[in-house]
């Protein structure tokens, strides 16, 4: 994808595009091996919902537990891509929402002489002599690593991420197959507004990046750099990282006793304001990317708490954005030429000058679309908002102007999507572009690019 000039976007995640340091090349003959179980175990899902016809569950119930099962049975490539279903119920439909759930930090964990095995293989000692106690029951397991507490010599608890032997060769195969999908999917309009093959190959860099848990905790560091001597600092937390415990395959890190932001009942029982929690996390994710240029790229529910102090707190930072200097000031006068100066044909130049347009055609005509589809946006409050009627807007937008939204601009998408979600679980009346606070920190934004007089 060619890119108009200053438009420096930096990498998804630690690394080079299309440089996977570990991910292994797949051979032709592993491709067609996974690509038939691939085939063979969606097939076996159409058939089991199939065989269920008679049961008393709703077709869309059914269809969605296949669909969860057969990405659970096809492993973690698929179960990460299942994050972002159930993270994203304004885009997928609830039920199938509800069930990708389980996989966010629900997926069935190692034996323990495995994960051992990790451990003594990376500090030279097995757990048992490395920590004062080590829990053998894990107390969270996702695709790529599980997550067990443990006790330090100096008594701080902590938790400990271990990565599942073998992850990488398993990973492999999967994203071959994502790239020749996404090969197809560029063949659309809105394939190629969203950069189906850029969003893959993302996604392979996000996925080598995590393979490397040292890349985790730099980006974790940096996170908290970048938010230091800011108004914001106060209202996130992340866990700090214990280096000498870390390396390639394990990540230790303070233990924070926490519940999960989507937890709405639990977050109202601990008597926290909603509307806070949701304005205080978009203003952190704004101020990080803005100013710090290090953001979260992968705000799912399993990552989101909130402590005891109404705190947010932020884990697993696997995947990170990163936006240049250049590119920031340009992305600053876009959201404010759109949501505050309401200057539609400034933001359509902004837009160009990122590379994202590639049929500009009339300005003034231009404008005029991107008033239609943004105007509504600022009028309603989050629970009357179709996100279908959103998407099917942004195709016919794409298939007019060919748009192709930088890589980093869908992963800002991807987690306004996870914010989203928040704002309807605890906040559904809150309008955001009318919050007091976020429009004078989004007016700021404006003025500090703006020259002296």
């Amino acid at each position: 994808m060619t890119r108009e000039p200053g438009t420096e976007l930096a990498p998804v995640a630690a690394g080079s595009a299309h440089v996977h340091v570990h991910l292994p090349h797949v051979s032709p003959i592993a491709e067609a091996r996974r690509v038939g179980i691939t085939a063979f175990q969606l097939a076996r899902g159409v058939g089991e919902v199939a065989v269920g016809f008679r049961s008393r569950k709703p077709l869309p119930e059914r269809a969605a537990r296949e669909v969860r099962d057969v990405f659970e049975r096809l492993g973690p490539t698929y179960v990460k891509l299942g994050q972002l279903i159930a993270s994203s119920p304004g885009v997928f439909t609830p039920a199938l929402s509800r069930e990708f759930e389980t996989l966010l930090d629900r997926v069935a964990p190692a034996p323990i002489a495995v994960i051992e095995k990790v451990l003594t293989d990376a500090f030279g000692a097995p757990p048992s002599q490395v920590f004062a106690q080590f829990d053998a029951v894990p107390i969270a397991s996702a695709s790529i690593a599980q997550v067990h507490t443990a006790t330090l010599h100096s008594g701080e608890r902590v938790v400990v991420k271990v990565q599942r032997p073998g992850i990488a060769t398993r990973l492999a195969a999967d994203v071959a197959i994502l790239e020749r999908l996404a090969d197809l999917l560029e063949l659309s309009p809105y394939g190629r507004m969203l950069s189906a093959r850029n969003v893959v190959d993302d996604f392979a860099t996000g996925l080598d990046a995590e393979l490397d848990f040292r890349n985790e905790a730099q980006a974790m560091d940096e996170f908290v750099a970048g938010l230091a001597d800011t108004p914001f600092a106060d209202r996130v937390r992340v866990p700090t990282v214990h280096h000498e415990f870390t390396t390639g395959e394990v990540l230790t890190m303070e233990y924070v006793d926490a519940i999960r932001i989507d937890d709405a009942r639990a977050v109202r029982a601990a008597g926290h304001d909603g509307t806070a929690l949701v304005r205080n996390l978009l203003l952190v994710f704004l101020e990080s990317a803005f100013h710090g240029g290090l953001f979260h790229g992968d705000l799912h529910a399993g990552n989101v708490l909130v402590d005891s102090d109404g705190r947010l707190v932020l884990l697993d930072f696997g995947i990170v954005g990163r936006f240049t200097p250049r590119t920031r000031r340009i992305m600053r006068r876009l959201v404010g030429d759109l949501m505050v100066r309401n200057d539609y044909e400034a933001a359509g130049r902004a837009l160009f000058t990122l590379g994202a347009v590639r049929n500009p055609g009339s300005t003034r005509e231009g404008a005029k679309d991107m008033r239609r589809f943004t105007a509504p946006i600022a009028g309603k409050d989050l629970a009357g908002m179709s996100y279908t009627a959103l998407g099917t807007q942004l195709a016919t937008l794409a298939k007019a102007y060919d748009l192709r939204l930088p890589r980093e601009l869908v992963l800002v998408g991807k987690q306004l999507l996870y914010v989203e979600k928040y704002m309807k679980l605890l906040a559904p009346q809150w309008r955001a572009l009318t919050d007091k606070e976020l429009f004078t920190y989004m007016k700021a934004l404006l003025t500090e690019d703006e020259p002296r007089r």
